[in-house]
């Protein structure tokens, strides 16, 4: 009951304030005339003399306790104020009083001010004390207003505490907590406004809360990256772009996910190394995920002599990787001709692998020394890069005599034996380390904020 009035009275004041808004925002034109603000006092009989006048006034002034003091005197409609007054607006209220009056013709303001102790120290006494007996007088007011608040505040806070509850409204931790704090917040708001109309302040609450409204206002322009990072916590919580565990790359950052907190997304380096990317970086930031999708494609170049056939060795290295046992057959690999080089012609190699069976840079290492090896094996030539020299009669008289020289002195330098190349590639261990996956599935076990969870979509 109380509530619902205070929600009324709270209404029929931003009525009142909207329509005040309104009138002054109207064209100057559609304005009614103001209405004379100080109508003038009628005497009776209309007419009256100078006494009848001075009686009036000295009538008015006695039932006024600022201008006791206060005499008057008129002559041919002229008034003259004497005597004392406390403040100068008293002696102000007293000339616009005695100019209303019907017949005067104009007033002399001859009142001075009191400046004696006595006449300031008692009203303030008298004020101090009208004001403790006001309070003490609207003592259980304030109680039952302080009740109400505590216990409306209270009801919020305990329903905001039970976090089964938010848990089963929203299965995403960051959300749950959010939708209780905002919960709490609205029931102490609730409070207040109850608290505030059961003692008629509901001015003080509006007063209050526009304050606020201005300071929040300038706090969020102090700390607009805090709230971008906050805002994007929240979508990255509702739509999570990767998994705990996954091989993701974030813009030129590399690494496998530990978890998603408030703050920052946190990732283990290939190096081991802890990586925390703040959310609003990571939400707009380029995602790769190496994780989603299982089958993954590696390629390489390898460049023949230019005087060979490219279609043979094409051929020859796609046969030499299809034989890998971890290289998948559906999609089989593939090569083609890349480029013709000035002393090559360069050939692209790729396949695809299962990366739960085969670890990427292992399985491309492998697959390279196998279509390399098997192109050697068939006669292929790997040039090297070759140059030219040219010397023209401007050159150096030295440089023609190195040129026209013969080397017959030395022979080359023996090359040093080649180690021994293992005939089956493919059974080289590819299977993928898993060091790296253990160590964040130990650190995912320590406890600490996780926004990542299985129910939540993946894009």
């Amino acid at each position: 009951m109380c509530y619902a009035s205070g929600m009324a009275r709270t209404f029929r004041i931003i009525t009142v304030l909207t329509a005040g808004l309104m009138l002054a925002a109207a064209p100057v034109c559609a304005q009614e005339p103001p209405a004379d603000p100080d109508p003038v006092i009628e005497t009776a009989p209309p007419g009256a003399s100078d006494a009848e006048i001075e009686a009036r006034i000295e009538d008015i002034f006695a039932e006024i306790e600022s201008l006791h003091e206060v005499d008057a005197s008129v002559s041919a409609g002229v008034v003259t104020l004497s005597g004392e007054t406390a403040t100068a607006d008293a002696a102000a209220r007293a000339e616009s009083m005695a100019a209303r009056i019907n017949g005067v013709v104009t007033v002399e303001n001859e009142i001075a001010r009191d400046v004696s102790v006595s006449s300031r120290v008692s009203p303030t006494l008298g004020e101090a004390q009208n004001r403790l007996g006001d309070m003490v007088r609207s003592l259980p007011l304030i109680l039952l207003a302080l009740a109400a608040f505590a216990v409306i505040a209270a009801l919020g806070w305990i329903v905001a505490g039970w976090a089964g509850l938010w848990r089963r409204v929203t299965p995403n931790p960051f959300i749950a907590e959010l939708a209780a704090s905002t919960f709490r917040a609205i029931f102490i708001v609730l409070g207040a406004v109850v608290a505030l109309s059961l003692l008629d302040a509901t001015a003080l609450l509006g007063a209050f809360l526009g304050a606020a409204g201005v300071i929040g206002l300038a706090i969020g322009f102090a700390v607009r990256d805090t709230i971008e990072n906050y805002i994007a916590s929240i979508m990255l919580s509702l739509r999570q772009p990767f998994r705990p565990n996954d091989h993701v790359a974030i813009d030129d950052k590399e690494g496998r996910v530990i978890r998603l907190t408030s703050r920052a997304t946190i990732l283990m380096t290939l190096e081991g190394n802890h990586l925390r990317i703040p959310n609003a970086v990571v939400f707009k930031a380029v995602i790769l995920n190496y994780t989603r999708n299982p089958e993954r494609r590696f390629d390489f170049e390898l460049g023949v002599d230019a005087d060979d056939d490219p279609i043979a060795a094409i051929d020859t290295g796609v046969a030499a990787i299809a034989a890998l046992d971890f290289v998948m057959k559906d999609p089989p690999p593939l090569g083609f001709i890349r480029a013709v080089g000035d002393s090559n012609i360069v050939i692209f190699f790729a396949a695809w692998i299962d990366q739960r069976e085969a670890d990427f840079a292992k399985s491309r290492s492998l697959a390279l020394s196998a279509a390399k090896d098997a192109l050697e094996e068939a006669g292929f030539a790997l040039p090297e890069p070759i140059y030219r020299l040219r010397f023209d009669a401007a050159s150096p008289p030295i440089l023609k005599e190195a040129a026209g020289a013969t080397v017959q002195e030395t022979a080359p330098p023996a090359r040093p034996k080649k180690p021994r190349k293992a005939k089956t590639p493919a059974s080289q261990d590819v299977a993928p380390d898993q060091h790296l996956k253990e160590k964040v599935a130990e650190e995912r076990r320590e406890q600490g904020e996780d926004l990542l969870s299985s129910a939540a979509p993946v894009e």
